[in-house]
């Protein structure tokens, strides 16, 4: 047997015991997880041979024998319950991919909020019709095969919610490579208005695979501002992906802010599906060492008049390397879009590298679309104007990162988690404060 094989044969036996779980879930869910499982070995972990992930090498990922995280008790580790953000009253905690009740805040939810275990939501509302449940993505099918309890979220129509509701996924190693399953579903009810902070932890262990799946469904006018926060351990890989679907005159807006991991990976894709529906995804990721972070977004355009505009900035030092793949689409039924573009990426070292994709694929004649990349160093010229004022050397290439990383940073809203941000980009960085 190859060692490939074997890396399956780890993955068959983990989901046969699955089986006997109840967590395995209703007859509908079964046989949803036993399809991905099977779609996921015919697959196996994408190559650098299929176009999606030319750039990124998994195979210090493939090589590894994963296990699904066992059972374990709710407590989660000092070194992490000391960095958790303190951010508003709502806050739901999953420990490897499990619902901690005992490090959640659920007991006085506002009213029109519900948050319950997905399991107990899927078994009178299947979402057969779901875009992760369709996806052919290699990590998401694992998802589906072994996802456990996961997350419910829904907001009824009209509610406005006015805290910030804080999702924490702790991945906590085991006693080896651990796969960790987080799988979040989030429905805002026509004209409701609320705020979520992702937020993803980890310390330092064994390696980690997290392994994440979330999907937003937006009802018509419905209002969601969304942060999600990577700052897992240098021996964590983190494959996301995030699914949103927008309907008639809804607004989505994100603000992706990826801090750590050894191989990071986000998937983000976008349906604008409802006349006047308006999408906004920005990200800044921070990688040293021999970090990969790899950023693929895709904002489908399927009906008229809808904006969509996207920023992404990285900042690459050491030996890190980064791959931004962005696609917009613009069906034929979408006239009047407009949609907005633009990476940028600044290299701190000659050893940091960077892959840049910016996609169009245009089927209407009636839209005003535009894409740009630049990838480049500081600019010496500023440097040099800001030290002909007195400013020291350092200082002046810690404001110009500032500066750099402002765009994506000054569109969070929440202060407290803007200043934690802020803190931790100095630390990442090394830099004077």
């Amino acid at each position: 047997m190859s060692q490939v094989a074997e890396r399956h044969g780890t993955f068959v036996a983990d989901f046969e015991a699955f089986r006997t779980a109840p967590a395995f879930g209703p007859e509908w869910l079964r046989t949803a997880r036993s399809a991905a499982f099977g779609r996921f070995l015919e697959q196996g972990f994408p190559t650098t041979r299929d176009e999606e992930w030319k750039f990124t090498n998994v195979a210090p990922i493939a090589q590894l024998e994963w296990r699904r995280a066992e059972s374990s008790s709710e407590a989660i580790s000092p070194e992490i319950a000391s960095e958790l953000i303190d951010i508003g009253r709502i806050r739901v905690v999953l420990v490897n991919g499990r619902v901690s009740k005992a490090q959640s805040t659920l007991d006085a939810l506002p009213e029109g909020v519900s948050i319950s275990t997905k399991a107990d939501a899927w078994e009178n509302h299947p979402p057969h019709e779901g875009p992760s449940l369709q996806s052919r993505h290699p990590f998401v099918l694992l998802n589906t095969a072994f996802f456990e309890d996961g997350l419910f979220i829904h907001i009824e129509p009209k509610t406005v919610v006015t805290e910030p509701i804080h999702i924490v996924c702790i991945a906590e190693p085991g006693s080896g490579p651990t796969m960790v399953s987080p799988r979040v579903f989030v429905v805002v009810g026509e004209q409701a208005q609320v705020s979520f902070i992702e937020s993803y932890e980890g310390p330092e262990g064994q390696p980690v695979l997290t392994n994440a799946v979330t999907e937003f469904l937006l009802g018509p006018g419905a209002v969601v501002d969304h942060v999600k926060v990577q700052r897992e351990a240098s021996t964590t890989f983190h494959m996301a992906s995030t699914f949103v679907h927008l309907h008639r005159a809804s607004t989505f807006t994100s603000q992706a802010i990826t801090f750590g991991g050894r191989i990071a990976r986000n998937d983000i894709s976008a349906t604008l599906a409802g006349e006047g529906a308006e999408c906004t995804l920005n990200g800044l990721y921070v990688a040293d060492g021999e970090t990969l972070v790899d950023t693929h977004t895709q904002i489908d355009h399927a009906q008229p008049h809808c904006p969509s505009h996207e920023v992404y900035k990285g900042i690459l030092t050491g030996k890190a390397k980064a791959v931004f793949n962005g696609k917009i689409i613009v069906r034929p039924d979408a006239q009047k879009t407009d949609a907005k573009q633009t990476n940028k990426a600044l290299l701190l070292s000659g050893d940091a590298t960077i892959n840049t994709k910016p996609q169009l694929e245009i089927f209407a004649d009636d839209v005003k679309c535009t894409h740009g990349a630049t990838v480049g160093q500081l600019d010496p010229d500023q440097l040099y104007y800001l030290r002909a004022r007195g400013i020291h050397r350092d200082d002046a290439r810690n404001m110009l990162i500032h500066a750099f990383a402002s765009d994506v940073l000054n569109g969070i809203k929440h202060e407290s988690l803007r200043n934690e941000l802020e803190a931790a980009l100095v630390a990442k960085l090394h830099l004077p404060v």
